[in-house]
């Protein structure tokens, strides 16, 4: 099995941090956050790795080499523009036709990657999702109105909504729909797909998982790791 990693991002949330370092490259615990992913995908089976660099690319590709010492293969596709988080699967090798898991380098989570396969692979889908339900804060006073008369006041209220985790598998013929040497997000992808009449599913789970994007979920993430060091990388010795 193949998986993309999107590493390619300059970290601007977790500065100063990504000064000197890539965020793949940030340690949770005493490795780096790209380490645990790639030890995940050799666990659930995945034996071809990708990474997607651009920012600080070298760094990336000085520190996992071929992907030996982990038993996978690494290769890299490395941007001269930034391309989003979706634009480097165009210049992604892919070695089959077979669907391939496409992750952000930020996300530390216990998701099962074998399992999510499976359920894409047993439905027609071209793009299958990773999603969670979680509660999501509006940071303001909310009105409830009938007309110009205040019915009802919220302050600060939550919402349940089902949120994308940044982890996806998708049919390597949807790169069709990504155009060449572009700047292209995900949800751009999502939004074409789903115009094109598309089928987009998503695969909801109650997996442990954090997007450590910013320095509040990072040092979180870190704090967390040791108490759960076991749940993400299972069969190690720690």
């Amino acid at each position: 099995m193949e998986a993309v990693i999107i590493t390619g991002g300059k970290g601007l949330r977790l500065a100063p941090f990504t000064k000197v370092l890539p965020k793949g490259l940030l340690p949770i615990g005493d490795q780096p956050i790209l380490e645990i992913i790639v030890k995940q995908l050799k666990y659930h089976g995945f034996t071809t790795i990708h990474m997607a660099c651009g920012y600080l690319a070298s760094l990336i590709q000085t520190y996992f080499e071929d992907g030996r010492k982990w038993g996978v293969d690494i290769d890299y596709v490395v941007e001269d523009k930034p391309l989003g988080t979706i634009g480097p699967l165009r210049k992604v090798p892919l070695v089959g036709q077979e669907p391939v898991l496409i992750m952000n380098c930020d996300v530390l989570t216990t998701l099962d990657f074998r399992n999510m396969m499976a359920f894409h692979r047993a439905t027609d889908s071209s793009l299958t999702i990773a999603s969670q339900d979680r509660r999501v804060p509006i940071e303001f006073g909310v009105l409830r109105t009938d007309g110009i008369r205040v019915t009802k006041f919220l302050e600060k209220p939550e919402r349940r909504e089902l949120v994308s985790m940044g982890i996806y598998v998708a049919d390597p013929a949807l790169v069709r729909h990504i155009p060449q040497d572009t700047y292209y997000d995900m949800p751009d992808l999502i939004l074409k797909l789903l115009a094109a009449g598309e089928p987009v599913q998503h695969y909801e789970n109650q997996s442990f998982w954090l997007d450590i994007g910013r320095q509040s979920d990072f040092a979180q993430a870190s704090e967390i790791f040791p108490s759960i060091q076991s749940q993400l990388l299972p069969g190690e010795i720690t």
